[in-house]
């Protein structure tokens, strides 16, 4: 089951009064996230108004050395309102964060920000804790990979396409 519940603290497109709320813990650098990415973006289109979405951060830095600094962005971009906007530019350019901080701060002009400035915000206390309170959500939920999907607070255990994303959410 998911800890804690889905609250005003997440990040949501949609509603949190939605009939099905999808919740994701992600790390911005997993290749299997990225792949995830277009089938969850088809998912919320396709079900509109009757799904709410909840991006948590689940970096593994240990094997994905740019996934805390992008995590740490995606929240510094939502101080300016652009916590979306930055989710979809490093999906979609996921590989220049193999290039490292040069390649993140390639990400962060994408969306219009300065990354001097973003990079500043990284110490700020909010949004270490942010991350890190969704880390340490995700190990009290069960998460030992990413992407890992809940469904109206219940670990989705199948394939992360939308054909059968989308069946085990028609069986709501």
């Amino acid at each position: 089951m998911l800890q804690p519940a889905v609250n005003n603290k997440d990040h949501i497109q949609g509603s949190l009064s939605s009939p099905v709320i999808l919740v994701e813990y992600g790390d911005f650098q997993c290749p299997h996230c990225r792949a995830a990415h277009p089938h969850v973006k088809m998912l919320i289109k396709h079900f509109g108004d009757k799904i709410g979405f909840v991006f948590r951060h689940f970096p593994l830095s240990e094997i994905h050395p740019m996934a805390l600094g992008a995590a740490l962005t995606a929240e510094a971009a939502d101080n300016k309102g652009k916590f979306w906007e930055m989710y979809d530019a490093i999906f979609d350019q996921q590989e220049l964060l193999e290039e490292g901080l040069p390649g993140l701060q390639l990400i962060i002009r994408s969306v219009g920000l300065n990354p001097g400035e973003t990079e500043k915000e990284w110490t700020d206390k909010g949004i270490t804790a942010k991350v890190n309170d969704d880390f340490e959500s995700g190990i009290l939920s069960g998460v030992n990979g990413t992407p890992s999907f809940f469904i109206n607070g219940t670990k989705y255990n199948g394939a992360y396409d939308f054909s059968s994303m989308e069946k085990a959410i028609q069986k709501i």
